[in-house]
């Protein structure tokens, strides 16, 4: 069985990193940051001999959130100038889609219908139809929020945005894709739900199958839920407590950290989790059990990223807000690391 093996990024970013998401079809990876730019980086196939920095992009704001489009060639940014970019990742080029009245806070691509689909604290999407191309693409969908979105993330089939007040809407993509052709001026959501978690929803991950996704909150804990909304499906949804340490002694209870970062496996649908603990833990869904903690990293772990092949997974680690300090800096402690995993070392008890 082949051993898991990890390295760490030359050249990472110099605050905060704020997303990791890894190209379709190969192994170069995007990295958004706090420092105002984003950054490109290749990762294999031949390991740590090629991780390294293709190219960086500046903008005027810090980047909140970044995902690759229709290629590798092309990039989607979520800015805290209010603004959603194209990025020609060749060229350099950025192209304004779309401007928000607040920072957007998360954007995604769906490559099974062509959307893209910012979420900003001004509580709307944005959903634009890129089959259309840049130069016909009219003013983007807006679909209004009850609440201010925290996290997002997209499945074939589904958007799930997470917001405040322990609100999380499931919207249908196709329903969205057939709403921008017609012209209908509202499109309502596909569930509401309240989150099973009773505290601020810090991420959300959908499972690759299509089936269902999973939220992770500041208060430790992280709870896996189904779309089909049936008695018996809903039956099977559940929360567990993870990313806490035992307290001193004589204070009793548990040290809780928040779970910043979820993200699964795109093969055996398992999932890894990571948090203010600095550490990275791999999942079980199905089987509901803990598979493995990684060694605990320098930092708190922000975000994490599996390759689309499953053979890398990319870990952004920078200083959390755990300790207390008022004078924050990433700089000189932000890193990136990749990890390529062995050979079963994601595998979950009934994957194939």
């Amino acid at each position: 069985m082949a051993p898991a093996t990890q390295w760490e990024v030359a050249q990472p970013p110099h605050d905060a990193v704020s997303s990791l998401v890894f190209v379709p079809d190969s192994h170069k990876l995007l990295v958004s940051s706090w420092d105002k730019n984003v950054y490109l980086y290749n990762v294999g196939p031949n390991g740590a001999e090629e991780a390294s920095l293709i190219k960086s992009y500046e903008f005027r704001a810090p980047i909140l959130d970044a995902c690759f489009g229709a290629d590798e060639h092309e990039a989607f940014t979520a800015g805290l100038d209010e603004q959603v970019k194209r990025v020609d990742l060749t060229t350099g080029e950025q192209t304004l889609m779309s401007k928000h009245t607040a920072p957007v806070r998360c954007v995604v691509y769906s490559p099974e219908h062509s959307l893209l689909i910012s979420a900003s604290w001004d509580c709307t999407l944005h959903v634009h139809n890129m089959a259309t191309g840049l130069a016909s693409s009219p003013l983007p969908l807006t679909i209004k929020l009850p609440g201010k979105p925290h996290a997002m993330a997209a499945s074939p089939s589904k958007l799930v945005v997470a917001m405040t007040a322990r609100l999380v809407h499931i919207y249908d993509l196709p329903t969205i894709a057939k709403a921008i052709t017609t012209k209908e001026p509202v499109v309502q959501p596909w569930q509401q739900r309240e989150s099973s978690l009773k505290f601020l929803t810090r991420a959300v991950a959908c499972m690759p199958n299509d089936a269902g996704y999973a939220t992770s909150s500041i208060e430790g804990r992280v709870a896996v839920e189904w779309f089909e909304d049936t008695e018996k499906s809903q039956a099977r949804k559940y929360a567990f407590k993870c990313h806490r340490l035992p307290a001193p002694e004589e204070e009793g209870g548990d040290i809780v950290y928040p779970v910043n970062a979820l993200a699964f496996h795109p093969k055996y649908g398992t999932f890894a989790s990571g948090g203010g603990d600095s550490t990275v833990a791999l999942w079980d869904a199905e089987a509901k059990r803990r598979m493995r903690q990684l060694t605990k990293f320098p930092d708190s772990v922000a975000a994490l990223a599996f390759s689309k092949d499953g053979k890398y997974l990319a870990i952004g680690v920078c200083p959390g807000f755990e300790t207390g300090m008022e004078d924050y800096s990433g700089e000189g402690r932000t890193k990136v690391f990749i990890r390529e995993l062995g050979e079963n070392e994601a595998r979950g008890k009934g994957a194939k």
